[in-house]
């Protein structure tokens, strides 16, 4: 009942992503430069192939420039962009016909890292917002399109305050936000944006040269890995580290596809149990963790009968850890179930061979309370031999 509550207090209301904005601005713009008038409303074509319509702000033109603004509207997500004055300057490019360029203008951030799959130096507009847009601008202006051409620049006034409470500098994206969005929708509470970002991550940090990726799950676990890694090699960059949340299969799969040689878990007990039980989607109400094996880890490792009996009974992770801990088998505990979750990975039905893994573990408090790696990768050569 409190779930169902919650999830009503949230509301359900979708919104737009800062692509879909900027696509809607450039169509009303264009159609300003093809007929001398902005429209204060316009029906836009989304990446996912339906249409909606935005009232359209600002609009004016010139011969050769013109000028619209969405304000966005996030929905009932919490997004840092909601309310933002989406604006679109669009420059003729007399005798370029069909040509689209792109320019990051004021609070749109500019790409100083490889990885995301755009230019260094260039703009940091994705892909499928960057065909959204031209589509919307060749549907709404052919003949204009098939003369010249159109440059597009977008800016967001005080982009560079809300990219603030973004990852973009870790991505080395500086200067502002993104224009983002794969289908042009936000969903309340969608989990895509993050996922997005967690894939990114790796991308990027894969281009870095250190050879290594630490997946955290959040603030505390980057923290403690930060420091621990750090301490062992200063020069790790803030980009080597990414808070994969609950989206380790989307982690993993980006560091394999990007031959990241060694990956670092950093996680505490409940992430880890989940992770053990062979579960890459560890949101809570994905799946409920397994104390049945909690106790087998502990049984192994010594423990007693009726402790093993009183953790299978409880309802967390944490339960069984804090009582081993309390026994003095904490350490050895741990790192029992940071080999399970390793042993789990690298199954051949898995991750095999894929990568090095190295498990960190720390409790509430920040403290390590385990560091174990899977075996070292064995040489191509060697192993056929």
């Amino acid at each position: 009942m409190m779930d169902e509550k919650r999830k009503a207090e949230r509301g359900t209301r979708t919104g737009f992503t800062t692509g879909a904005c900027a696509a809607a601005a450039a169509r009303a713009a264009v159609l300003g430069l093809a007929g001398g008038a902005v429209p204060a409303e316009i029906e836009s074509l989304l990446p996912n192939g339906t249409r909606v319509r935005f009232a359209v702000q600002d609009g004016r033109c010139t011969a050769g420039t013109a000028h619209a603004m969405i304000v966005k509207f996030a929905g009932d997500d919490p997004d840092c962009t909601d309310g933002a004055h989406i604006t679109v300057d669009l420059r003729l490019l007399p005798g370029q016909p069909g040509v689209v360029t792109y320019c990051a203008g004021d609070g749109v951030g500019t790409v100083t890292m490889p990885g995301l799959g755009l230019e260094v130096g260039g703009p940091a507009i994705n892909p499928v917002p960057r065909r959204n847009i031209a589509d919307n601008l060749r549907e709404a202006a052919p003949e204009l399109l098939a003369q010249h051409g159109i440059e597009v620049t977008i800016s967001v006034p005080e982009g560079q305050v809300m990219a603030k409470k973004t990852t973009n500098a870790r991505l080395g994206i500086l200067g502002g936000i993104s224009i983002l969005g794969t289908t042009g929708i936000v969903k309340p509470y969608s989990t895509a944006a993050w996922r997005a970002s967690v894939v990114q991550g790796v991308q990027v940090a894969a281009t870095t040269g250190h050879g290594v990726v630490a997946l955290t799950t959040g603030g505390r676990t980057e923290s403690f890995a930060m420091t621990a890694l750090r301490a062992e090699r200063p020069e790790l960059p803030n980009a080597c580290f990414v808070q994969m949340g609950d989206f380790l299969r989307y982690a993993l799969d980006t560091a394999v596809e990007h031959a990241i040689p060694l990956v670092v878990l950093a996680v505490m007990v409940g992430k880890l149990t989940k992770i053990a039980q062979g579960e890459t989607i560890t949101h809570a109400n994905r799946s409920e963790v397994d104390t049945d094996l909690v106790a087998r880890i502990a049984r192994a490792i010594g423990a007693s009968d009726e402790d093993c009996a009183a953790i299978a009974a409880a309802e967390t992770a944490r339960f069984g850890a804090e009582l081993m801990v309390e026994r003095g088998l904490g350490d050895a505990f741990h790192s029992a179930l940071a080999q399970a979750a390793i042993d789990t990975l690298t199954a051949p039905d898995r991750y095999g061979n894929a990568f090095r893994l190295r498990v960190m573990v720390c409790d509430f408090t920040g403290q390590q309370v385990a560091d174990v790696w899977s075996a070292p990768q064995l040489d191509p050569i060697t192993e056929a031999s």
